[in-house]
Order: C-alpha cells, then sequence, then structure tokens
C-alpha cells in the first residue's frame, strides 16, 4: 500500500501563515509532509489562483484580488497553450505561483512515510470562476471538458515531481465545491459529475484521493475511484457515519481515510479539549465496528489531520499551528493504545 495509515498524521495544504519558514515547520512536523499554500502571503497563492496558472482565457489582477474569464480571450489563448500540451513540465507549478514548493521539493523526504501534495479540483475550480457574464465556467460545454483535461495534467506532473523525493507520494484533489453539485439550484447534477469525475480520475496516476471539508453525498465520494478520502468528521460524523456500507467498500478495495478530527477555528479549539476529541472519534469508530467494519483494519487504512483549513482567525496562525501539535498528540495516544508500531 503506497498511502500509509496507522493513525500517521497530516494536514490541508492551505494555512494562513505569512512567514514562508515557519510555514514550512508546521508542515513537516507532521508524519506525512507537504507544501503549504499560503494566500496571505501573496494572491498568488489562494488556491483557485495557484490552479489557475497557464488556464486560457484568465483574467487574473493581484493588485485587487480578482479571478475571473473572458471567452474572448481563452479564444486568443487556446491555441498557445496547445503548443505546450504535451509538455509535462509546462504544467507544473512555478515559483511565481508558490513560494514553497521548490522548496519543498529541495529537501529531503526519501526517509518519511509519505509525502504529499494538491491541487484544486476540476469541479471547484469550475464553480468558482465566473465568466464575461458572470456564469460558471462549469456550465460551459466547451471550456469543461477542457478543463478537466487541463487539471489532470496539472496533478499529473506534481505527482511526478513528489514521486522523485519518496516513493509514496500521493495527491489531493481540493474539491470543497462538490458539496453543491447534490442541490437542485447547481446547475451540474450528480449524475453529470459522475460521469465527468470517472473520466478525470481514469486520466490522474495513482495514488491520488479528494479533499474536502464540506458536508457532500457522502456515498457518491466512497464510490469514486479514489485511493484516499480525507474529511472533516468533527463537523460530519453523524452524516458520514450513516454511509456504513460504502465506507466498507471503499476499506475492503484498500482506500484509506484521513479523519479531520481536531477543530482549527479559534472558538471551536478553545471549548475543545484533547480527550473529548479522542472519545468523540472513538465513539464513531466504535460504532462502524458494531456494524461490521473491523475496527484492527480501518485503523490500519486510516490517518488523523485537523478539521479543516482556517484563514480567519484573530490570532493568525497560532490556533493552527496548535491544532497540528494536537494531532500529532492525539494521534501518539490512540497508536499506544491500540498497540500500532
Amino acid at each position: 500500500m503506497a498511502i500509509p495509515g496507522n493513525l500517521l498524521t497530516t494536514a490541508m495544504g492551505v494555512m494562513p501563515h505569512k512567514n514562508i519558514d515557519q510555514a514550512l515547520e508546521a508542515a513537516l512536523s507532521m508524519d506525512v509532509p507537504f507544501w503549504p499554500q499560503l494566500p496571505r502571503y501573496s494572491y498568488y497563492e489562494d488556491m483557485y489562483v495557484q490552479a489557475a496558472e497557464h488556464f486560457p482565457g484568465i483574467v487574473l489582477d493581484i493588485e485587487k484580488q480578482t479571478l475571473k474569464f473572458s471567452m474572448d480571450k481563452f479564444i486568443l489563448e487556446f491555441e498557445d497553450i496547445m503548443e505546450h500540451f504535451e509538455e509535462p513540465e509546462y504544467f507544473d507549478v512555478s515559483e511565481t505561483y508558490s513560494a514553497v514548493y521548490n522548496r519543498f521539493l529541495s529537501l529531503d523526504l526519501a526517509g518519511r512515510p509519505a509525502i504529499r501534495g494538491q491541487l484544486e479540483g476540476p469541479v471547484s475550480f469550475g464553480f468558482n470562476i465566473l465568466d464575461q457574464d458572470e456564469r460558471p465556467i462549469l456550465f460551459d460545454d466547451t471550456i469543461r471538458p477542457f478543463m478537466y483535461e487541463f487539471m489532470a495534467k496539472r496533478i499529473n506532473i506534481q505527482l511526478i515531481r513528489l514521486k522523485e523525493l519518496n516513493s509514496n507520494a500521493f495527491m489531493f484533489i481540493d474539491e470543497p465545491g462538490l458539496q453543491f453539485i447534490f442541490s437542485a439550484m447547481s446547475g451540474y447534477s450528480d449524475i453529470k459529475a459522475k460521469t465527468d469525475l470517472d473520466e478525470f480520475l481514469s486520466t490522474i496516476d495513482s495514488p491520488r484521493g479528494i479533499h474536502l471539508c464540506g458536508n457532500p453525498d457522502w456515498d457518491f465520494l466512497l464510490n469514486l475511484d479514489i485511493d484516499i478520502l480525507s474529511m472533516d468528521v468533527y463537523t460530519n460524523a453523524e452524516r458520514f457515519g450513516s454511509c456504513t456500507q460504502s465506507i466498507k467498500r471503499f476499506l475492503d478495495r484498500g482506500g484509506i481515510i484521513v479523519w479531520g478530527i481536531i477543530p482549527t477555528g479559534f472558538e471551536a479549539y478553545e471549548k475543545e479539549n484533547l480527550n473529548f476529541l479522542t472519545m468523540q472519534l472513538e465513539t464513531i469508530w466504535k460504532q462502524l465496528d458494531k456494524r461490521g467494519i473491523d475496527i484492527t483494519q480501518m485503523l490500519k487504512q486510516s490517518m488523523l489531520s485537523p478539521a479543516t483549513c482556517c484563514l480567519i482567525n484573530p490570532d493568525g496562525e497560532k490556533t493552527v499551528e496548535k491544532a497540528f501539535k494536537m494531532v500529532n498528540d492525539l494521534s501518539e495516544i490512540l497508536k499506544t493504545k491500540y498497540k500500532i508500531i
């Protein structure tokens, strides 16, 4: 199994830090480190802006911090992007769009159990980027197929680069927008999304998975062809826990679940404590065990993380760093209790 479980720790990529060294130090404090995305350091590092690098038709204003799309500009730039379409390196994250990525790639990470990268997924990107008519580009039947192919190329080259550092590297496809496709008002049905995502995932190298902090249809996600699912169980425990059969199928085919249990929001973090959160997570596991999901298997195929990213805390990065430490503390407690080496 390329992605380790055994209650190792990781975290989502977006971090509130303005200091690059401090952010990287925090990311490296996890068992499975990653390169941080720092939108408070630069608008280039906003997860949507970062994903938009080289995407034809993008209208980016760094000073005003706006990101839009123009069909006229897309038509003008399309020929140029096609000239580079078979050049994998063209789709990698540049130093302009990440202050940390290339520094991360320069580190000696071969001894880590795994490392991880991330990129915004096509559904969320397509929902968030609006065209000249204020319409999400996801709804455009011309743009959408190209967008899926474009994002696959960006994910694949990053995974290639990461695997050069550590053979157990894997990718998170960040998809907060997936929770919206199940609304009757979304304009993009879950049936169409399933077809598109199945084809999209078939073009992406393994291991790869989906991360989101929202509350989508978990049966939908668990039945996609992904190797790892990272989610906010702190908020969504009840609904996720009700998907017993899908969870069992996911684990039986080797899937890894990342249980996001430690809150990173200032108010939520301050009212919680490690003992209660440990009990909350174990309660979920015990309930699933009673429903036929062997807890030993589940722990072997589980990782731990903070519940969400958070950019709006009044104390900046301090609560997020505390949450990272608590995740590591929780891991040690549970590994000792369940005799996981």
